[in-house]
């Protein structure tokens, strides 16, 4: 796996995708505990964990867009949340 530096976001930009890894985290482990058969609640957290994916791909897509970052068809972007940096992640 290669790793390279390829941009740096603001700490308020940092803290966006933060909240959203956090909550994104937090749901897909609720979702593994959730017993379908609480049809009302297994759904709601579906739903939210789908909502929230979304949001957490928009993010990385308009940031991306905004700071031209370099990309790879194989590769993905990481975010290192202490120093704010972003880098792509490749096999």
């Amino acid at each position: 796996m290669e790793k390279k530096k390829v941009g740096i976001v603001t700490e308020e930009e940092r803290d966006e995708i933060q909240k959203l890894f956090m909550r994104h985290s937090g749901l897909a482990d609720l979702a593994k505990i959730v017993n379908a058969d609480n049809v009302e609640l297994y759904e709601k957290v579906v739903n939210d964990l789908g909502e929230t994916n979304t949001k957490f791909q928009d993010w990385w897509n308009k940031k991306g867009e905004k700071y031209n970052w370099e990309f790879a068809d194989n590769g993905r972007w990481q975010i290192n949340f202490d120093t704010c940096e972003i880098f792509l992640v490749t096999q």
